[in-house]
């Protein structure tokens, strides 16, 4: 066992300060349309993915229920989503895209692109391959607490 720990070479710690710039360059990139990162990612999801339940949704962003939820309740109200019983199941909501929402997120996509090129800028074009396999292992590997790769 090493007898220092050094956090600021930790690989969680870097992975946390790479998120949060992540963070600070979309809101940057996408100031213009007071949206967050967590938000364009359902926007997106919905609009690849119409009339799924928020419990798949969250799953397929990879956020809580919870997280998802409060966030849905937003973009509902800025008329972006809707919701709307399932008629299998009148306990589920289903949740569609607007065409208000569409056209939103269609705008927000190249703000999105460019934070994924500044983000990964200062790498080479090599670099960046084998850091987003890097990245895809770790994410993937399955070995998360409670055994899910696509927890929070």
């Amino acid at each position: 066992m090493p007898k220092s720990f050094d956090l600021h070479t930790a690989p969680g710690h870097l992975v946390r300060r790479a998120h949060q710039r992540s963070v600070a360059l979309f809101m940057e990139e996408a100031a213009d349309f007071d949206v967050t990162p967590v938000q364009f990612a359902i926007l997106h999801a919905l609009l690849e993915q119409p009339g799924e339940d928020q419990v798949t949704l969250a799953a397929r962003v990879a956020f809580d229920a919870a997280t998802s939820g409060s966030v849905i309740g937003r973009l509902e109200a800025r008329g972006w989503v809707r919701r709307e019983p399932d008629t299998q199941d009148r306990r589920r909501k289903l949740l569609w895209i607007t065409p208000e929402g569409e056209a939103a997120v269609l705008k927000m996509r190249p703000a999105a692109q460019r934070v994924q090129e500044r983000l990964v800028a200062p790498l080479t074009p090599e670099e960046q391959r084998q850091l987003n396999a890097l990245l895809t292992k770790l994410v993937f590997s399955g070995n998360l607490p409670g055994g899910s790769a696509c927890a929070t």
